[in-house]
Order: structure tokens, then C-alpha cells, then sequence
């Protein structure tokens, strides 16, 4: 089956903006995460939608995208547009095989292509002939790696399977705690075999963190709304908040008004190499939907007793 143009994956026009690439694919992550969505094929779905936004949110990926389709990772650089394109037409006429797709689980992909290069290139730079090009190194692969807000936040070993045109290969990966949202982590040697004894090409998985129900994610920052009753806001209070290194005491000041941001130092995204990120709880007053009527009694006092005046410019 042929692999769908990324830009109908999302939704999008192919002159969509960077913010209406991101929007898409945010409106669609939460749609079809297999932590919220259940149903069969939901989680395909997902990774179809990641890979298409890690290609068309990079603006150099997103280019070469436009100029040579599926293809475009096995494109050398420098090649032009239209030459590949008749390159590819005229090795398909001769029987050459067309791309392939495989798919990483859980939350990977990797590509590769079957298309005879050597086909491919002996007609783009030789005129029709084949020539011996002596041993080529193996290309770089990618594969897009999902994770969890807490599996970034611990890090850890972690078995993954690709499935490519040779097979399912399994890896043993080691991610390091605190990983952030387009990071890279390189596995040496595992990427496109060379040819000869040239040696292989190297696989890289880049990892895009999830949706999450409760955190927003800004670099190593974490975002997380922090419900609050009215008399805990006014009066000052001591409450717990759940954070992927588990639950901490948050110091909540009187006077505290929704919207407020409440910094608990350190306790985002850890970093290795330097200071680890910052959680911010915003703070949101909740009333009760349906008070008591000692609650109903309480805050009807309070409103012939108080002065205060919210709307009151200050």
C-alpha cells in the first residue's frame, strides 16, 4: 500500500504555517494517543501522525520533503529535483523496486528504500552505464521514538523492535534520564549496511515526548494546573502535587489568585550536563457545582460582609 503525502496525515495544505502544522498535529496527538484512545488502529494512527509532523515541523526535513516525496531521505545532496524524478521513472520502467516503509514498535519508525541506487545513479551521472563505485558506507537511519513525560523524566533501558524490509531487529537502548523532545540518541553501527567492507551507517532515534493529560512540556520546564478552593486561595495553604519524581509540597502564598504561577525548583526535566528544569504549578480556583447548604449559607455571608471587588481596576 502506498504511504499517504504527509500533509493529508495532518490535514493541512501544503502552504500550511509552522503554527498550523503544530496545531494539526497537537489536535491529533490528543485524538489518537493509545493512552486516551482505545480503539483499533488508533495507535497506527498516532505514529503516522508523529512522522509526519517530525518531518514538516523541520523546515530543512520539510523541504526536501516537498522536492522528492518519501524518497527524500536517501536523496543525496545536491541532486536536483527533476533529475530524481526521471531517474526514478526510468529505473521504475526497468523493474526497480519502489520504497518501503517499516514500522518500530512501540511508537518508532524507521525508513529505508529498496530503489537499485547504483541504477538510479549509473543513469544520473554515468550516462546509462553502470560503473563500480568500490565500497560505499551505509546510510543513517532515523526512527522516531515516542516517550511518556515520565519515561523521559527516569530514563532507563528499554527494548525496542523495528520492523524494516529484512525483519524485525531488536535493540537494547539506554535513555537517558531527563531527555528532551527532539533529542537524538545515536545507536552506533545499526543504521544502512555498507557495501563492500565499508562500514555500516548509524540509526538514530529522535524522540518526541507525548500529549500528556496533566503536563505541558517547554524545554525541561513543567506546566501543571493546580486546583484550588477558594478559602486555600485567600488564606494561604500547604498542598501536595503529583510530579513525574513523585508527590511534593507545594507552599501556596494568601492571596493567590487564579492564573498565578507557583515555582517548584528543580523538579522538571533532570539534565546531565547542567541545571534540571523547573515545574510550575498555575493555579485555578474551583468552587463547588452544587455547595451545601452550610457552604451556600457561608459564602452568602461572606458576600453581604466583604468589600472586595474583583473587577475593580487596580
Amino acid at each position: 500500500m502506498a504511504r499517504r503525502d504527509f500533509y493529508e496525515v495532518l490535514g493541512v495544505g501544503r502552504d500550511a504555517s509552522a503554527d498550523d502544522i503544530q496545531s494539526a498535529y497537537r489536535k491529533l496527538a490528543r485524538t489518537y494517543h493509545p493512552d486516551v484512545n482505545k480503539e483499533p488502529g488508533a495507535e497506527d494512527r498516532f505514529k503516522e501522525v508523529s512522522e509526519a509532523y517530525d518531518v514538516l515541523s523541520d523546515p530543512e526535513l520539510r523541504r526536501r520533503y516537498d522536492a522528492f516525496g518519501h524518497d527524500f531521505r536517501q536523496v543525496p545532496e545536491g541532486v536536483d529535483p527533476q533529475t530524481w524524478a526521471r531517474a526514478q521513472a526510468g529505473a521504475s520502467r526497468s523493474g526497480a523496486r519502489g520504497t518501503r516503509t517499516g514500522t518500530a514498535e512501540p511508537g518508532e519508525e524507521w525508513f529505508t528504500s529498496g530503489v537499485d541506487f547504483e541504477d538510479l545513479f549509473g543513469d544520473m551521472f554515468g550516462g546509462g552505464r553502470r560503473r563500480s563505485w568500490g565500497p560505499i558506507p551505509g546510510a543513517d537511519q532515523e526512527a522516531v521514538l515516542t516517550l511518556t513525560v515520565e519515561e523521559a523524566f527516569r530514563g532507563g533501558p528499554r527494548s525496542i523492535t523495528l520492523t524494516g524490509p529484512d525483519g524485525p531487529r531488536s535493540y537494547d537502548v539506554t535513555i537517558p534520564p531527563g531527555v528532551t523532545d527532539g533529542q537524538r540518541i545515536r545507536l552506533a553501527g545499526q543504521g544502512g549496511q555498507g557495501s563492500g567492507q565499508a562500514p555500516a551507517g548509524d540509526l538514530y532515534l529522535v524522540v518526541r515526548l507525548a500529549p500528556h493529560p496533566r503536563y505541558r512540556v517547554e524545554g525541561r520546564d513543567l506546566f501543571v494546573e493546580l486546583p484550588l478552593a477558594p478559602w486555600e486561595a485567600a488564606l494561604g495553604a500547604t498542598v501536595a502535587v503529583d510530579t513525574p519524581g513523585g508527590e511534593a509540597k507545594l507552599r501556596v502564598p494568601g492571596g493567590t489568585s487564579s492564573g498565578r504561577r507557583l515555582r517548584l525548583k528543580g523538579r522538571g526535566l533532570p539534565s546531565r550536563s547542567g541545571e534540571p528544569g523547573d515545574l510550575y504549578a498555575e493555579a485555578r480556583i474551583m468552587v463547588p457545582a452544587t455547595p451545601s447548604d452550610d457552604e451556600r449559607r457561608l459564602f452568602e455571608e461572606l458576600a453581604r460582609t466583604s468589600t472586595f471587588d474583583p473587577r475593580r481596576r487596580r
